[in-house]
């Protein structure tokens, strides 16, 4: 029983933790989303290096951000093509 009640303890600060760094992070409009968040603090939890995270979360969303730009013309390429 007091097993199950330090678990359930455990889950209750872990959780709380997390929807206090989502108020942080939502105040400092990272765009995380709590899945996403939740991702990120596990992984530094396991040792993996914030600012290397950082780094690789601003990477991302610098290739999605080229991309999503790509696709737009091409698609307008592809509207102007055919309206030829």
């Amino acid at each position: 029983l007091r097993d199950s009640v330090l678990r359930m303890s455990v889950a209750s600060t872990k959780a709380e933790t997390l929807d206090v760094l989502f108020d942080i992070s939502q105040l400092l409009e990272t765009g995380l989303d709590r899945e996403t968040l939740n991702i990120l603090v596990g992984l530094t939890e396991t040792g993996v290096n914030p600012e290397a995270l950082a780094a690789v979360v601003k990477e991302l969303r610098r290739e999605s951000s080229a991309l999503q730009a790509a696709e737009a013309r091409a698609r307008e390429q592809e509207r102007d093509r055919r309206a030829q």
